[in-house]
């Protein structure tokens, strides 16, 4: 089956980034403009303030005698490609002198109450009640009084107009500054896209590793990572590849044996011939039943260290219940099987698979060495807290010239061991013996360990 495209199988970094990005740019440009529009009124508010009391101070200090009538206003010329407001033409005058007699009036604005007080107000005039901004002033000597306005409906479209300009850049940058910067962060992802398509073209089977030649320093803890994975994943294929030839090796001697004997067994032999190839045949029989018994174990191991959840173990029982077990098997070939272990010995760990790796021991030391051999497992609390089992021998590992290699010579035992301590964090290793022994085995398990007097 064909790989499904990369967007399909997983979302693509560079659109998250790309959302992140962009969510943030919006907050903060939105955070902009709003501040511009509100800068923009107000700016607005008093540039319209500034000219009504600037027109006032103006005409206070010019005498004016009189003004025309409202028939007879100049309009003043539209400069092209400018809005109504640009130059605030409805700007409305009303000038009194000291007794409140009108001298002048100019503009729209209906004429406000004399009395309204000096500064700046907000007017309602006229039948149809029309908003008007005003500033009102008298002269230094009272003796005149003038009223500037301006139609609150023009300031507001000033205000507007203004605070639209200041922002209007912003939202045409917006689309400009985003496209921009998803071109840079897909630019800038080459280096990933690089490395990934280094990655997926790895060849385990050629114990290839990624050069990291185009990584930046960011991913070079990656790179190792992925190396040290790789490295740690050969080791594996080569531990398999030798445990599948020493497995077919160990299967070929037997299977070769049997079917040898029994050829022979349809020739013609004596008595005492034909006992010995049967003999011969349940001897290899065995031995090849016991190599696919330590593979089936190898199975079970790995599917439990997958499968089953830790629990607490008692190994002060279950080494005790394993040398009971094998009491008969160590009477017969006249060894000693003997336990060294406080009364409880609890950890965190797969009961099975402990029991697995306490019996293989056990039956190691039990099969390979000379009849007679004192056999002892030992268990204790390691100095850090955790717990170990040792079983020690005072006998050689026999070593026969001319004979088959015994069961467990391609070590399948000890490989369960060890995958047993590896699914526990823990050790298995070949100490020192203790004084009075020649060989022993031991495996610790770090931590959640704890002696209990009982």
């Amino acid at each position: 089956m064909n790989a499904l495209p990369r967007s399909r199988r997983r979302p693509s970094l560079l659109w998250h980034l790309m959302a992140w990005m962009l969510g943030a740019l919006v907050l903060v440009w939105g955070s902009f403009v709003i501040l511009g529009y509100k800068t923009g009124v107000h700016e607005a508010d008093e540039l319209t303030d500034g000219q009504l009391a600037s027109v006032a101070s103006l005409l206070l200090n010019v005498r004016v005698q009189g003004g025309v009538g409202q028939e007879l206003i100049t309009p003043l010329h539209e400069p092209h490609g400018l809005h109504a407001h640009d130059y605030q033409q409805s700007l409305s005058v009303v000038l009194w002198d000291e007794g409140g007699q009108l001298v002048l009036r100019t503009g729209e604005a209906s004429v406000p109450d004399f009395g309204i007080g000096q500064g700046f107000a907000t007017l309602s005039l006229g039948p149809d009640g029309r908003a008007w901004r005003s500033f009102t002033q008298w002269s230094r000597d009272r003796t005149r009084k003038i009223c500037v306005m301006l139609e609150l409906q023009q300031r507001d479209e000033l205000a507007k107009d203004i605070a639209g300009q200041m922002i209007e850049p912003g939202l045409w940058l917006l689309p400009v500054v985003a496209l921009a910067l998803g071109l840079a962060i897909r630019r800038g992802m080459r280096p990933l896209h690089e490395l990934s398509d280094e990655v997926e073209k790895l060849d385990l089977g050629r114990d290839e590793r990624v050069s990291g030649r185009h990584a930046l320093q960011e991913f070079l803890p990656v790179v190792h990572s992925i190396n040290t994975l790789l490295d740690r994943q050969q080791q594996a294929l080569e531990r398999e590849r030798n445990l599948a030839n020493e497995v077919a090796h160990e299967l070929r001697t037997p299977l070769s044996s049997i079917a040898l004997q029994a050829k022979a067994l349809g020739g013609e032999l004596d008595a005492q011939a034909r006992h010995q190839a049967l003999e011969r045949i349940g001897r290899d029989a065995l031995h090849a039943g016991h190599v696919l018994s330590q593979l089936l174990a190898l199975a079970r191991a790995d599917r439990s260290m997958q499968a089953e959840a830790p629990e607490t173990v008692d190994l002060a029982a279950l080494a005790r219940q394993v040398v009971a077990d094998h009491g008969q098997a160590a009477w017969r070939r006249d060894c000693t099987l003997a336990v060294q272990a406080p009364r409880r010995l609890l950890v965190q760990g797969n009961a099975v698979l402990l029991e697995m790796a306490v019996r293989n021991l056990v039956e190691n030391a039990i099969k390979h060495t000379p009849s007679g051999t004192r056999i002892e497992l030992q268990a204790g609390m390691g100095a850090q807290g955790g717990a170990w089992v040792q079983v020690c021998d005072d006998g050689r590992r026999e070593e026969r010239p001319g004979t088959a290699s015994p069961a467990d010579s391609l070590h399948l035992g000890h490989e369960i061991v060890a995958r047993v301590m590896r699914a526990h964090f823990g050790r298995f290793s070949q100490p020192a013996a203790p004084a009075g022994f020649t060989t022993c085995y031991r495996v610790e398990i770090p931590g959640g360990a704890f002696v209990s007097a009982g």
